[in-house]
């Protein structure tokens, strides 16, 4: 009786260790796949406040894009919107893609709240799937993605960040 007992726990053992060292593999690998996907901007389709279509194909070109994957109610979100309009100068000659899986009236009234609606190289954008956050390997509010004008990776951020920063990264190229 103690042998079989003694053999079905080294058997769960090894099982659970077995697999923990599956899941942590599987896991690596999703994440080295997640980056060599996102080296260059991936393709993308997605609607704007307005209802209207918004993919890949429309940045523009040349432009160093910084992508924030945001909620309306994170307050880390919104001090992050309300230091990028504080310097939205800085930011002339680079497109800025806010998107979240809320509904397009939250987004839109982020937008106005934080007076970046008016901007020509600000865009926002609804994820109705949420495929951003799969494609891009998101899990934290906000996240920060930095591309460079040759739309190359230049930096993926989680959570908040000084702006100089990110200004750093997209004037260094």
């Amino acid at each position: 009786m103690k042998k079989s007992f003694k053999s079905i726990f080294i058997l769960l053992f090894a099982s659970t260790l077995l697999f923990l060292g599956y899941q942590i593999i599987s896991r690596i690998n999703y994440k080295e796949e997640v980056q060599k996907n996102i080296k260059t901007i991936p393709e993308f389709f997605y609607s704007n406040v307005n209802g209207e279509n918004f993919t890949h194909n429309d940045l523009k070109k040349g432009t160093p894009t910084l992508f924030i994957y945001f909620n309306t109610e994170c307050e880390y979100c919104n001090e992050e919107a309300k230091i990028i309009s504080k310097n939205i100068v800085k930011f002339k000659n680079t497109e800025i893609i806010f998107i979240s899986f809320e509904n397009s009236n939250q987004i839109k009234q982020f937008a106005q709240k934080h007076k970046l609606n008016h901007h020509d190289n600000v865009h926002f954008l609804h994820d109705s799937k949420p495929s951003f956050a799969i494609t891009f390997d998101v899990n934290a509010l906000p996240t920060i993605i930095i591309y460079n004008s040759q739309k190359q990776l230049l930096e993926k951020i989680k959570g908040q960040v000084k702006i100089d920063h990110i200004l750093k990264k997209i004037n260094k190229q």
